[in-house]
């Protein structure tokens, strides 16, 4: 008995029992492991929005390069996108180019939304007649989506996207739109151009955003399809006849590229102006009302001191504060005086602005601005060179087909902000662009050759655009383009008034900038 004792205490005391129990603690040990792997897992924040979209660690914006269908989150861009994806996807693999359409997706802006579904519109419309309607030409356009967030923020994660697209099957060949001409953008287009990607850009019109300026070229394969807000101010000047003892500078303090180059340009059309220049400070994203409505009442004041002659206010702002000065005008003790606001083409965004006082147009205030494009221009002002309402017309006819299957539907289209026409005819110079670099006997272009192709848009190779011709000079800013004098309504939308030249006149036939 006593050796089955010992026995038993040696197999269940040294062995059975701390095996059991090292078996145990092990289990234990495994569940608890597999407990926290469970719940990292879980608590692990999936930062991606879509394929080439994610949201970075600093924000819940989701930036980058859309490749599919996805609108951003904002349902009034669905049908476009998916009408892009219809597209995207009848293409051969090996057959296309993409061209990435750069703009702040993320926006939340009423106005902001209005111009990205325009210009969206007016890309896709493009891209569909460069495959369909260019008799079989090479390569076939692929359109992805390039978002830097809402304020250009995020600028530096969408560019290293691209950059990357340009060395994949993706064979990314240019980038378009850009959108307004900020610091982000102007970081952005930089750096695209630094990396040898062309760049077209549609809306932006700000001096310090373009090559040319001073005999330098800080942005090596950058085109332009609109005029520089100098061009704009001399149009404008060439149409209005602004006197520098009649008019009164209102601008924004510090201001951005686009705010800055507009009050140089205008500063200089009414030099010796015996009246001060009045500032405000908007928001740093201008989207915002921030406190300049009240800055904007003190304004009216002062437009109401000036002597009687005066008659003429050049504002040089983003469309938010255009809009909060109008309405501050509405309210001026002079309403008997008769003014004229005049300002460069942010005054668009305010053909559908429901916050804008119409009424206040109504009170001997009138409200120009130089459009970017406008469907009225050359049918009310048909110009014998420069332009021709039978391009305006191939445009109308390509929206005209756009809602039926297999190309739309696109949603609703609205041409009077020059947004969509503008868009469509930077798709068309990047298109030209590319099919002009393509070397005999191949297909797809190189990359470096794209932007070589700028300088040689004009003459007979000029890109004949819905908002009027494009003829480039060597640094790839537009030759005496049409600028579309257009009136604020107070019935809501827009008039145009008259097609106005920075050079006083449409260019010659030739379509040659002068050396």
């Amino acid at each position: 008995m006593a050796r089955r004792g010992l026995g038993t205490w040696l197999r269940e005391g040294v062995w059975e029992i701390p095996l059991r129990r090292y078996l145990a603690l092990l289990v234990a040990a495994c569940l608890v492991a597999g407990l926290v792997l469970a719940v990292r897992t879980l608590a692990h924040d999936d930062r991606s929005c879509a394929p080439g979209v994610a949201r970075p660690k600093d924000s819940d914006e989701c930036v980058g390069v859309a490749t599919t269908a996805y609108d951003f989150g904002h349902p009034e861009l669905r049908d476009t996108v998916r009408a892009i994806e219809r597209e995207n996807g009848r293409l051969k693999p090996g057959s296309y180019v993409t061209v990435a359409l750069m703009l702040p997706y993320t926006a939340t802006a009423t106005a902001s939304l209005s111009d990205i579904l325009h210009e969206l519109q007016g890309v896709f419309v493009a891209q569909y007649r460069a495959n369909h309607g260019s008799n079989g030409e090479a390569p076939a356009i692929r359109l992805v989506l390039a978002n830097p967030g809402a304020t250009g923020a995020h600028w530096r994660q969408m560019v290293d996207r691209l950059a990357r697209m340009t060395t994949t099957s993706d064979r990314l060949r240019a980038v378009a739109g850009v959108g307004q001409s900020t610091d982000n953008n102007q970081e952005a287009v930089r750096e695209l151009t630094r990396r040898g990607i062309p760049v077209v850009g549609s809306s932006i019109t700000a001096d310090d955003l373009a090559n040319g300026q001073g005999g330098k070229d800080p942005y090596p394969g950058l085109a332009r399809v609109s005029p520089t807000n100098t061009d704009e101010a001399r149009a404008l000047a060439s149409f209005a006849k602004v006197g520098a003892g009649k008019a009164l500078l209102v601008y924004d303090k510090p201001g951005d590229p686009y705010t800055r180059t507009l009050q140089k340009s205008f500063a200089a059309l009414i030099k010796g102006s015996p009246y001060e220049p009045q500032p405000f400070t908007p928001p740093a994203d201008r989207t915002q009302e921030g406190t300049t409505a009240n800055t904007f009442r003190q304004i009216t004041h002062l437009v109401c001191d000036t002597s009687k002659e005066t008659d003429t206010i050049l504002f040089a702002g983003r469309h938010t504060q255009l809009r909060q000065f109008i309405n501050a005008l509405g309210g001026r003790g002079c309403q008997e005086r008769k003014f004229t606001v005049l300002t460069g083409d942010e005054g668009s965004y305010l053909t559908g602005e429901k916050d804008l006082n119409r009424g206040a147009l109504g009170h001997n205030l009138a409200v120009r601005y130089t459009a970017l494009a406008h469907p009225d221009a050359w049918v009310r002002d048909p110009a014998r060179s420069g332009g021709s309402a039978a391009d305006a017309r191939v445009l109308q006819e390509q929206l005209a087909s756009a809602e039926r299957r297999p190309v739309g539907p696109i949603g609703p289209v609205a041409l009077d902000d020059g947004q969509l026409i503008i868009a469509y005819d930077a798709f068309q110079l990047a298109v030209h662009g590319i099919r002009e670099a393509v070397p005999d006997g191949r297909k797809i272009p190189a990359l470096t050759d794209v932007g070589l192709q700028w300088p040689q848009v004009k003459g007979s190779l000029r890109v004949d655009g819905a908002s009027g011709w494009i003829c480039l000079d060597v640094h790839g800013n537009p030759y005496d383009k049409a600028v579309p004098i257009v009136e604020l309504s107070p019935e809501g939308g827009s008039r145009f008034v008259r097609i106005a030249w920075p050079e006083g006149k449409p260019p010659a036939k030739e379509c040659l900038p002068p050396s």
